[in-house]
């Protein structure tokens, strides 16, 4: 066992790693990437290859999967600087780490033998697809897209969802669907693996947000689902789904953590370097107040999104960690994006900064994902609870 301070500098030195390949080798590449298409689609084959030479591929996926098996409180900090781009988690094979351990943990065997082995390796890609349209994403009870069960113990599926991220480049897509009951009956949801080249799925449109590109709305058209494609035990998505959410949501903070720091760093750059005929940009008074509470809101936020770290890694109940670090991160990557924009002027709406695309992330990671009220009114009813009589 390496000795505490040896272990740091290992951890320190493989953190540096990750932040000059996303600085060097992704960011550079944003523009193709954030445009989609083949371009961006050979631009990522190119940085994966270029993560693998490295030795910076898959970290925290599981060892028997053919990742590195570092841990949640190691992966931490790499997460954030993966993150301050987000196109690192994908360039640096991280991002496939929800999928490919929901279907080791969950999946049948052939499930299991086929498909968490080829997406560590960035051979599949998949995408996770929970809300209907026009149905809110915080009420899943009200799914109406359907599974039915065919003689032969297999599915077909039929039904639409919205807001299914990268949806157009998966091979695999995981669907909630209602096996039983109806549309707000608490009971009789499942999760079922989908290949993307099954007769009847259908990409219908893209859906920007704010102008953005990956999310996409997809069509169910009577698919057949083989029978062991199906996740755990009939009806019980929302347990595997929970479980996904909280690692989904804590490891988005971390990486909305990196891009506000990438947006501070911007804003600190730009008020060194800037000088008007009334002197030096940060000797104004104003312009140290946006340095300050940007400071301010990332470094009370970090601890935050750190305690959400701490308790899922001890497998304790995390949603209110969770529930208060989701809320927290996007409020403060907004806002420090927001400060590093007004620094910048009117240089920061164009496209020569990626402050712009900044700022989406954190405008609407406070909706996607859980809108701040979801959080909020959770968190509360949980700590009220342990005031009760």
């Amino acid at each position: 066992m390496r000795a505490p301070n040896e272990q740091a500098c290992k951890e320190k030195e493989l953190t540096e790693r990750v932040s000059a390949f996303v600085r060097t080798h992704v960011m550079p590449h944003e523009p193709v990437l954030d445009a989609g298409g083949p371009a961006a689609a050979a631009a990522l084959r190119k940085l994966q290859a270029g993560a693998k030479e490295a030795g910076l591929w898959a970290l925290p996926l599981p060892e028997e999967l053919g990742g590195q098996g570092l841990d949640l409180a190691r992966y931490a900090r790499l997460a954030e600087a993966e993150g301050a781009s987000d196109h690192g988690p994908a360039a640096l094979g991280s991002a496939p780490l929800l999928d490919a351990t929901m279907l080791w943990r969950h999946g049948a065997d052939r499930v299991r033998t086929l498909y968490p082995h080829r997406l560590t390796s960035g051979e599949l890609r998949a995408c996770y697809a929970m809300t209907d349209p026009e149905t809110p994403g915080t009420d899943p009870y009200l799914t109406a897209t359907r599974a039915v069960e065919r003689a032969d113990g297999g599915w077909t599926v039929s039904g639409r969802k919205w807001f299914t991220s990268h949806a157009a480049e998966a091979d695999l897509v995981t669907v909630l669907a209602r096996t039983d009951g109806q549309p707000g009956d608490r009971t009789g949801l499942s999760l079922l693996v989908v290949p993307t080249s099954a007769p009847g799925f259908r990409v219908v449109r893209e859906l920007p947000v704010l102008g953005g590109a990956g999310q996409w709305e997809i069509e169910f058209d009577r698919v057949h689902v083989d029978a062991d494609h199906l996740l755990g035990e009939r009806g019980r998505a929302l347990a595997i789904a929970a479980e996904r959410l909280q690692l989904g949501r804590t490891l988005r903070c971390l990486r909305w953590l990196g891009q506000a720091q990438r947006a501070f760093d911007l804003m600190c750059e730009r008020v060194n370097s800037r000088t008007g005929s009334r002197g030096p940009l940060g000797s104004h008074q104003l312009v140290q107040s946006h340095v300050f509470e940007s400071l301010l809101a990332l470094r009370t936020t970090r601890p935050l999104v750190h305690e959400a770290v701490a308790a899922i890694g001890a497998g304790r109940d995390a949603h209110v960690e969770v529930g208060l670090a989701k809320v927290a991160a996007a409020r403060m990557l907004q806002q420090v994006t927001d400060a590093a924009i007004q620094i910048h002027g009117a240089a920061g709406l164009g496209p020569d900064t990626p402050l712009p695309a900044l700022y989406r992330t954190g405008r609407t990671a406070r909706i996607l994902d859980g809108p701040d009220e979801l959080h909020i009114t959770g968190v509360a009813r949980r700590v009220l609870r342990g005031y009760g009589t």
